[in-house]
């Protein structure tokens, strides 16, 4: 692919702004990517789960309903615009007491506490240091914790997906498995326990 797909498909860009979300969140994404059947399989009611670059929270709100009244939603990003929408569609779903909104840096220091499960969806590509941000999910995550991790197609190749799969696997994570999730290729992450 060429310089032209390249700008077409924001190849070039390291971080989503927020006036493209309408592009992946909307009516038509939800016919494809529906978030109940993407993640349900990892999340029981009651978990702490961290949706890291969760967008305006296409899965942060369902998420929330998923985790029910014990559990709690992280969403956690770089861009205070993201979290303010994520706020706004929390309370008209009835679901804002149950997502704690956390502005961080990229390094996600500010998370603390363990975490069940740890979403990454259509977002590592954008991350400069894999290896280090993978080791963060790592050392935040349960022992028997997963970490999914989705990017897009159309943005990010197979080469790259490759590596970041190894830069997972390095971080200290198992890979469990590659869940069918149209446009998108993915990858499930166990926690590996080091001694």
């Amino acid at each position: 692919m060429g310089k032209i797909s390249d700008l077409f498909f924001f190849r070039c860009r390291h971080v989503c702004p927020r006036w493209l979300c309408f592009t992946f969140d909307n009516y038509f994404r939800r016919l494809i990517h529906k978030p109940e059947r993407i993640v349900k399989a990892y999340i029981k009611e009651g978990d702490k789960v961290l949706d890291v670059g969760p967008g305006i929270g296409f899965f942060t709100i369902p998420m929330a309903q998923m985790v029910g009244e014990r559990g709690r939603v992280i969403a956690a990003d770089i861009q205070e615009g993201m979290l303010a929408a994520i706020k706004k569609r929390a309370i008209h779903a009835g679901v804002q007491e149950r997502i704690t909104l956390q502005l961080v840096s990229p390094e996600l220091r500010e998370i603390v506490g363990k975490v069940d499960f740890v979403l990454a969806f259509w977002m590592a590509h954008e991350v400069p240091d894999q290896q280090e941000f993978f080791a963060r999910f790592h050392a935040l995550l349960v022992d028997d914790g997963q970490f999914l991790m989705v990017e897009p197609k159309l943005h990010v190749g197979k080469a790259r997906f490759s590596a970041s799969v190894l830069s997972a696997e390095a971080a200290g994570f198992r890979l469990v498995d590659h869940p069918d999730i149209s446009l998108s290729m993915s990858a499930l992450f166990a926690k590996v326990t080091r001694s």
